[in-house]
């Protein structure tokens, strides 16, 4: 296959390091991976030519940190204008006794296809929902509905041996598993859907829901010591809220990312959502053990969380990627409002730390973050953190998985350079066509044989039944 006149190329590289290509034109192998780049490529006999004209191309969005299950738990009244912890209970914690497979599976297909219509190819989702007696196998539901739509998915694979209040005559789908229990289903799944190497289509992490809570104090170091014995990663949310803070020092006597370490939780195979509030001590941990970052600002931003200092953790060298989060705290879980959000909110951030003159800072922060910065953090960032080998820029020997964006909304016109546009414009372009290891998974917005209307009118009626059962 062979794109052509594009009218510019990101490349996901770091903005000193290539960010931008000087090509038009991408040629893609039989393999699936990028063959050649330049400018004025000749097609060769019998090659497809897409043609890219007025276009711009990213590289495919890596999302780090989604919760499927909760893309049926779009804006439930209840949680609305909450906090972190009433936001739990309202929504996730009401819910998920409704969460069959049935209802798994719908969620996934709707999270998975609005991810991909904003040009997301790889996706980190961190479920929690398990137990004992559930009943299906939620692992094996969500790698199929992702393998159905053709885009590279990694489970992290949550869940918790003891569970916040939890009450000895708790229901069913709020007892916590064993820790032998969740390291035998583990040990199951990631010989069944690890990939190790280049261009993996399915991954496994451990990620036990949150480190601090979800588990016993003594069975921290054993199951990092199980994730690394299995040559997976790791992952948990971490430091969302202050609460973090209050109940590490009562608990553990220490700060969030100090618990993390001295129970083994930390190196380049592990990452952490959120990371909102953070010492200076703590980032000089995260930085000296290249931990990284699942950085979800929407989702920060709409439960009043705070502002994660993402900048500043990536300028002083820890990996830094972008998360979506579930859809229950974002309400638009797709990677591009994500990242618009960002540009805006770290911007306003830095200029509203300065301070009014005389002895002030005058006016700062409209450079705080850029869009090349951004665009890096959520391909190639994403795919180092998630471990995926070849996966997250465009460039030669690479997977071609890239979004080809259609300029062609009023809002695009006047703009003097196009290749910023997905990120600044505010709004989703079209979208020419998206692939996945050089196969087209969406053209011209629609994804062949599914019917979106049919779609609208499942997740509909899933909704009622939700409410109902809630």
């Amino acid at each position: 296959m062979l794109i052509r006149h594009a009218s510019a190329v990101l490349t996901g590289r770091a903005a000193d390091d290539g960010a931008r290509s000087a090509a038009s034109d991408l040629r893609i192998g039989s393999d699936g991976l990028i063959r050649e780049m330049g400018r004025g490529l000749r097609p060769e006999p019998g090659e497809p030519v897409l043609d890219a004209t007025d276009c711009v191309v990213y590289p495919g969005w890596v999302n780090t940190h989604h919760h499927l299950f909760q893309s049926l738990l779009k804006g439930v009244p209840a949680g609305i204008d909450a906090t972190l912890t009433p936001w739990l209970k309202a929504v996730p914690y009401a819910y998920r006794s409704a969460v069959d497979e049935e209802t798994l599976r719908l969620a996934a297909r709707i999270g998975i296809v609005e991810l991909m219509r904003s040009g997301c190819t790889t996706i980190g989702d961190h479920h929690y929902i398990y137990y004992p007696g559930i009943g299906y196998d939620p692992s094996a539901a969500l790698f199929d509905e992702a393998d159905k739509l053709g885009v590279r998915f990694m489970l992290l694979r949550g869940g918790a041996t003891q569970t916040r209040d939890a009450e000895a005559n708790a229901p069913a789908h709020l007892r916590p598993e064993t820790l032998d229990g969740m390291l035998a289903d583990i040990e199951r799944t990631v010989r069944r859907y690890h990939q190790p190497g280049p261009q993996a289509r399915t991954r496994v992490a451990v990620a036990p829901t949150t480190l601090t809570i979800s588990l016993r104090p003594d069975e921290l170091k054993p199951l990092a010591r199980a994730a690394r014995a299995l040559g997976v990663p790791m992952h948990t949310h971490m430091s969302e809220t202050v609460s973090y803070y209050e109940h590490c020092a009562e608990r553990y006597g220490r700060l969030p990312i100090e618990v993390a370490a001295e129970h083994e939780w930390l190196g380049p195979d592990v990452w952490f959502a959120h990371l909102v509030h953070l010492s200076e001590g703590e980032r000089r941990l995260l930085t000296e053990t290249r931990s990284g970052m699942a950085h979800c600002p929407q989702s920060n931003g709409r439960l009043g969380s705070g502002v994660a200092p993402a900048p500043a953790l990536a300028k002083a060298g820890a990996r830094v990627s972008i998360g979506v989060d579930g859809a229950a705290s974002n309400e638009a879980a797709d990677m591009l409002s994500e990242l618009h959000f960002a540009w805006l909110m770290h911007r306003a951030h830095a200029g509203a730390a300065t301070r009014p003159r005389p002895g002030g800072d005058g006016e700062r922060g409209a450079d705080a973050v850029t869009v090349e910065q951004l665009v890096h953090w959520a391909s190639a960032g994403g795919a180092e953190v998630l471990g995926f080998d070849g996966v997250g820029t465009l460039e030669v020997g690479q997977a071609a998985d890239l979004a080809i964006y259609a300029l062609d909304d009023p809002r695009h016109f006047g703009l003097h350079d196009p290749a910023i546009a997905p990120v600044v414009s505010g709004a989703r372009p079209r979208l020419k066509w998206l692939l996945c290891g050089g196969q087209v998974r969406v053209q011209d917005d629609q994804i062949p044989g599914l019917d979106l209307d049919e779609l609208n009118a499942q997740a509909r009626a899933a909704v009622k039944r939700l409410s109902a059962l809630a």
